[in-house]
């Protein structure tokens, strides 16, 4: 049966976790009260740590029993990442914590599917929460006074968590209209592409398109993973150059992990891999001053990839999609890859593209599953936008 979970430590906040509990319970919902200490608990649990510590790669001893109070937080956190993992009866969890219970309890509310209500009652969520967020729909919720025993404001924070966290578990949104959704990713370089796709699926498909800034790549995939997409349009793979080469917006190793891993038809292409991403101009490393470099605006910062770079960039691309079991169709646009590289652009540099273009066929490892095709058009030309469109409805049926 699917159930709230409450989680914090007991061993230093036993008496806020166990009247939230109550407080959850109170309004007829089935409770769990999880432990994630890493000292001996001051309150009676349903889960305890020594539970949650087993989930540890390294078993319950590489959680449990050190001296070292950083090292325990850390690996307490990969411990219940992994059990939540295991879980299949969870229909909320909500968390309390100062730093290292919040640390501890977002990375398992991380490994949970967007969607599914999660909130974080924490003495930090009123600075930068993104380290604890990331990607996921993690709610933050201040506890205003610190958690150090329970006090007239912390009554009324904490039985408002729970009023929360109750009525999201008790009344989950209804479903969709029905219509299946996919994932775009877009740059502004990409805008005409990207749109003129999304409009002629829009009719067929509910299109979430992403701004390629790192979070965005991330949070497709996320979604991906969740089981929330049904497919994914992946014109922008630029995030990939400020991984490989030190930009601001970067990917992450698991960039197309998620295609592989779910085999989610994929038609993919190389949108904006001739740029890398830096703030103002006086933030591009030294190592790279003297690039060809266009400032988009005040605070942004474009530079050239080389032809050096565009092959590291175009085999690192291919050696992760030649991982995919899933449909993969691969489009090429010979006559430039974003609005700054076409003819009389900035970065318009058609040798660079050509070792772009071969390093990915060549480490794609095309077959009938994975298939790669060059088009002679820009990659903003309405008929590239259509080849998109034919190429992904052709797998979607597979």
């Amino acid at each position: 049966m699917k159930r709230i979970y409450v989680v914090g430590t007991a061993d230093t906040k036993g008496e806020e976790l166990a009247f939230l509990a109550d407080a959850i319970a109170a309004t007829g919902a089935i409770v769990s009260r999880v432990d994630v200490g890493t000292r001996d608990a001051t309150i009676a649990v349903d889960i305890s740590a020594k539970d949650v510590a087993g989930h540890h790669p390294g078993g319950r001893d590489a959680v449990l029993g050190g001296n070292d109070r950083g090292a325990a937080v850390a690996a307490m956190g990969v411990a219940f990442a992994r059990f939540v993992q295991s879980r299949n009866d969870i229909a909320a969890m909500i968390g309390i914590g100062g730093g290292g219970g919040t640390s501890i309890i977002t990375s398992g509310m991380r490994a949970l599917p967007l969607g599914l209500p999660k909130i974080m009652v924490s003495t930090l969520a009123s600075g930068d929460t993104a380290p604890y967020v990331d990607v996921s729909d993690i709610v933050m919720m201040p506890s205003v006074t610190d958690m150090a025993g329970l006090n007239r404001l912390s009554h009324v924070v904490l039985h408002n968590a729970a009023q929360a966290i109750s009525g999201m578990a008790a009344r989950p949104a209804p479903p969709a209209d029905g219509k299946p959704s996919i994932g775009l990713t877009m740059f502004g370089v990409t805008t005409p592409c990207v749109t003129a796709i999304a409009d002629q699926l829009r009719s067929t498909y509910d299109c979430m398109v992403f701004h390629a800034t790192g979070t965005g790549g991330r949070s497709m995939e996320k979604l991906a993973d969740s089981g929330l997409l049904s497919g994914v349009i992946d014109i922008t793979t630029t995030e990939v150059c400020d991984l490989l080469l030190g930009g601001v917006l970067p990917a992450t190793e698991d960039r197309f992990g998620a295609i592989a891993r779910t085999g989610l038809p994929y038609v993919g292409s190389v949108g904006a891999l001739d740029m890398v991403n830096f703030w103002a101009p006086s933030t591009i490393p030294e190592h790279y001053r003297g690039r060809l470099v266009y400032e988009h605006n005040p605070n942004v910062t474009l530079m050239r990839t080389t032809a050096q770079e565009c092959r590291a960039i175009g085999e690192w691309i291919g050696a992760r999609l030649a991982l995919c079991q899933g449909p993969v169709h691969f489009l090429i646009p010979e006559k430039g890859i974003s609005a700054l590289d076409i003819e009389g652009g900035a970065f318009f540099d058609p040798e660079a593209d050509a070792v772009l273009f071969e390093a990915i066929e060549r480490t794609i490892q095309p077959n009938d599953m994975r298939r790669v095709t060059r088009l002679a058009l820009h990659i903003n030309d309405p008929e590239f936008a259509k080849a998109a469109v034919a190429a992904f409805l052709d797998i979607a049926r597979q």
